[in-house]
């Protein structure tokens, strides 16, 4: 199952999936609003965004509430996990599988939300994509994640990068669930027909 592509004025959600989001975090978080802002579309916190009662974030039932949340609004187009750390495992016993795959909508992370969207994918069959953490769009040295984000989720562009940067092993069209190990990957060959 496939979610749709983003336009402009689509919302963009934001979970904190994993560890409490600090000041020193907040920064990037402020950064990645402007970047997709600029892009034309609106971001919209989950309840417990900023929550911290466990001193490891927010409690377990009230993360996975959140994240049901956001498939659920209307509202929301996409969602991205606000950054990565530990415990996003914890939602899971309290997530709705079922709601999740009746609200197919793109889901982005990686390090600890690695386990969350291979655990969507695992029960929904729900293409989830291993990719920049909404912190991450603005925090890493380069804009690689970002441009590569706008490529793929805006732009439905599936070119990898610049094509003197690989070499031809063997010639030919493949097509398939790209998964390895526990690992759902960012890019997922004829994900959008172009």
């Amino acid at each position: 199952m496939k979610p749709k592509a983003l336009k402009r004025g689509d919302t963009i959600g934001v979970i904190a999936q994993s560890e409490p989001i600090t000041e020193e975090t907040m920064i990037y978080i402020k950064k990645s609003v402007k970047l997709m802002t600029e892009l034309g579309f609106k971001v919209k916190f989950s309840e417990h965004f900023y929550g911290n009662t466990t001193g490891y974030g927010e409690t377990a039932k009230n993360k996975a509430k959140d994240i049901n949340t956001m498939f659920l609004d209307k509202e929301v187009d996409a969602i991205f996990c606000g950054k990565g750390g530990f415990n996003c495992n914890s939602t899971f016993d309290y997530l709705d599988f079922e709601a999740i795959k009746n609200n197919p909508k793109i889901i982005c992370g990686y390090s600890d939300p690695t386990s969350l969207i291979n655990a969507i994918y695992a029960k929904t069959g729900l293409v989830t994509f291993h990719g920049p953490n909404f912190k991450t769009l603005s925090s890493e040295e380069t804009s690689y994640g970002f441009e590569e984000m706008r490529k793929r989720f805006i732009e439905k562009d599936l070119k990898f990068g610049k094509e003197d940067e690989y070499r031809v092993i063997k010639e030919g069209n493949a097509e398939g669930v790209l998964v390895r190990r526990k690992l759902v990957a960012f890019f997922k060959l004829n994900y959008w027909k172009i």
